[in-house]
C-alpha cells in the first residue's frame, strides 16, 4: 500500500438542497508545500475547505491527516487536528490589541482569572519574529489592531492560526484587500512557515499569484476534481481552460486598430478633499480606459467618490463636455450620466436581500416610472432586467431571485449591469473584478472594452497590477494623495508602475 501523504481527503462528497457541491473529490498536500486551488465560483473551493475545517460534514469521503482518519463533526474537532483557516474576512476585533487578538480567550490567567499580561506579550513576541525581525516595531503586541494597515491586519489574523500550532494553514483569498508591494511581503512570510513544515493550502483568483507562490496546482470545475499539476508544469492559458472549460488565451482582450479614441471631453481640475487627496487633474478621452493605480492609502478610491459626489470636495471642479458640474450627491453625478461602481459590492453596492430586478432599476428608478406618481412600471423593469441577465449572462433561474444568493462574480456582473442602466458617459469603476473567478473576470473586461467602443470614458480604479496593466490605454499613479506619474499603455511596466508608486522613480 503506497505511503499516504501529509493530508489525503479522498472522494469527498457533500450535497446541499437541489444542488451536490462536490462530487467525489480527491485533494493532497505535503508538508511543507503551497498548494494552490483554483476554480470559478461555485466550483466547490468554499465547500471543500469548510470540510475540511469541520463546518460541514461530508455525506462521502474519508479525509486522513499524517495516515491517521479523522471524522470532524464540528471546527473544534478540525482545529484540534492542526487545522488553521484564514478566511478572506477578517475576523479581528478591531479595538483590541494584537496580543488579545491573537491569543483571544485564551490568554494565560493567574489563579484570580487575571489575564497574565506580560506572558500574553512574551507568547504574541514569539509568534512576531516568524514575521518581522526583532529590531522591527512595524507590529507590537500592545499596537491596536485598527491602527494597522490591512496587511498588517492579515498577518494578525495568520498569527491566531499560529498561535493554534497548526499543521495546515489554509489561506483564502489573502490578498484580496492587499496592494503589489504588500502582497510580495505575505509571500515572503508563507515561505518561512513552509520552512516550518507547514503545508499551506492557498486559494485565490489571481493565477499571477498561484504561479508565484504555490508548488502545486488543483483544479475544481462544477463541483469535480479536474486535474492536480506541478505549477512548472502548467501554463496560466492552460489552468484557465482547465477552469472554466474553453479557452481564453487573453482574459484582458485589446483594443481592435477601428477602435479609436476619441477626443478629451471630461476633465477634473484641482480636486483637493482635506487628508484624503490635493491637486488631483486629468482629462479623459470619449472611448479611452483610464487606469488609476497606487497604494492602498494613495487617495485612489476617495479621488472617485468625490466626483461622483459621495464624498464632498473642499476645492475642485469638474468639466463634461465643456460645461462645469455642480456635483453635491451621487444623484447630481448620476443626473450627468456619471456612474460609480464602488469597490464593496456587499455593503455599498448592493440589496444582497432584494431581488435582481430591484438591483438592476436601483441606479435610476426614474427612468423606470410611467405618470407623475412615480409608481414603478413593472413590466418596464421585467423587461429590462430580462435583458441585463441575458446582457451580461448572470447565471440565475430568475430576476426574482435575491442577489445575496448569487456567486461573487454573478453579483459583480448585477453591480455592473445597474450602472450600465443610467447610460453613462463617463463610468468609473472601483476594483471592478474584486473576489471574481477568472470567467468573470473575462466577462467584465469584454462589457468594459465593448462599453468603452461606444463612446463612454472608462476610469479603473484597482490594486490589481496586472489587471490595470491588461485593461489599460493609459495609466495615471498616485502616491499619498497625489498624483505623481502617467504611463502610456506601451510604455508601462509592472516594474514601472511600483516604482513610481513607490516614490523610487519620478
Amino acid at each position: 500500500m503506497a505511503e499516504r501523504e501529509f493530508l489525503e481527503l479522498e472522494g469527498i462528497t457533500k450535497e446541499f438542497p437541489n444542488i451536490k457541491a462536490l462530487d467525489g473529490v480527491n485533494f493532497n498536500l505535503r508538508r511543507g508545500e503551497v498548494h494552490a486551488i483554483c476554480g470559478e465560483n461555485g466550483a466547490g473551493k468554499s465547500t471543500l475547505i469548510k470540510v475540511l475545517g469541520g463546518v460541514y460534514i461530508p455525506e462521502k469521503g474519508k479525509i486522513f491527516i499524517d495516515g491517521k482518519q479523522e471524522n470532524f463533526q464540528n471546527p473544534l474537532d478540525a482545529q484540534k487536528a492542526g487545522i488553521g483557516i484564514v478566511h478572506q474576512e477578517l475576523s479581528l476585533v478591531s479595538n483590541l490589541s494584537v496580543a488579545e487578538n491573537v491569543f483571544a480567550n485564551r490568554q494565560p490567567v493567574n489563579k484570580l482569572g487575571l489575564i497574565k499580561t506580560k506572558q500574553l506579550y512574551a507568547d504574541t513576541e514569539k509568534i512576531l519574529r516568524l514575521f518581522f525581525d526583532e529590531d522591527d516595531k512595524t507590529v507590537t503586541p500592545d499596537m491596536i489592531v485598527e491602527d494597522l494597515s490591512v496587511a498588517n491586519r492579515q498577518v494578525v489574523e495568520i498569527m491566531k492560526s499560529l498561535a493554534l500550532n497548526p499543521k495546515i494553514l489554509v489561506l483564502d483569498e489573502p490578498t484580496s484587500s492587499l496592494t503589489t508591494l504588500e502582497r510580495e511581503k505575505l509571500f515572503v512570510n508563507i515561505n518561512k512557515l513552509k520552512a516550518l513544515g507547514i503545508g499551506c493550502i492557498y486559494i485565490s483568483h489571481h493565477l499571477n499569484e498561484v504561479f508565484e507562490i504555490a508548488d502545486r496546482v488543483t483544479v475544481l470545475r462544477d463541483g469535480q476534481y479536474v486535474i492536480t499539476k506541478d505549477v512548472k508544469d502548467v501554463t496560466e492559458d492552460q489552468l484557465v481552460t482547465y477552469m472554466v472549460g474553453r479557452e481564453i488565451t487573453d482574459i484582458y482582450g485589446e483594443r481592435a486598430p477601428e477602435d479609436k479614441i476619441g477626443e478629451e471631453y471630461f476633465e477634473v481640475k484641482d480636486l483637493y478633499v482635506r487628508e484624503m487627496f490635493n491637486n488631483v487633474s486629468f482629462k479623459l478621452r470619449k472611448g479611452e480606459i483610464l487606469g488609476i493605480s497606487g497604494l492602498v492609502g494613495a487617495g485612489r478610491s476617495e479621488m472617485g467618490m468625490s466626483v461622483f459626489g459621495a464624498i464632498k470636495l473642499n476645492r475642485g471642479e469638474v468639466w463634461l463636455d465643456g460645461k462645469k458640474l455642480d456635483i453635491r450627491s451621487p444623484h447630481d453625478a448620476i443626473k450627468n450620466k456619471i456612474g460609480y461602481m464602488t469597490e464593496d459590492r456587499k455593503e455599498m453596492g448592493l440589496f444582497l436581500e432584494m431581488m435582481i430586478k430591484d438591483n438592476v432599476i436601483a441606479a435610476d428608478t426614474y427612468s423606470y416610472s410611467n405618470n407623475a406618481l412615480r409608481f414603478i412600471d413593472e413590466n418596464l423593469v421585467r423587461k429590462n432586467s430580462d435583458e441585463a441577465v441575458e446582457e451580461f449572462d448572470i447565471a440565475t433561474p430568475s430576476i426574482t431571485q435575491k442577489v445575496g444568493n448569487l456567486s461573487g462574480g454573478n453579483q459583480q456582473k448585477v453591480l455592473l449591469s445597474m450602472w450600465y442602466g443610467i447610460k453613462p458617459e463617463v463610468l468609473i469603476v472601483d476594483e471592478p473584478t474584486r473576489g471574481v473567478d477568472v470567467g468573470a473576470k473575462s466577462d467584465i473586461y469584454d462589457h468594459l472594452r465593448s462599453l468603452a467602443r461606444t463612446g463612454v470614458g472608462i476610469i479603473v480604479i484597482s490594486s490589481d497590477l496586472m489587471e490595470i496593466l491588461g485593461i489599460s490605454d493609459r495609466i495615471l499613479v498616485m502616491r499619498g494623495g497625489y498624483l505623481v506619474g502617467e504611463l502610456q499603455h506601451d510604455e508601462a511596466t509592472e516594474e514601472k508602475v511600483i516604482a513610481i508608486a513607490s516614490g523610487v522613480a519620478q
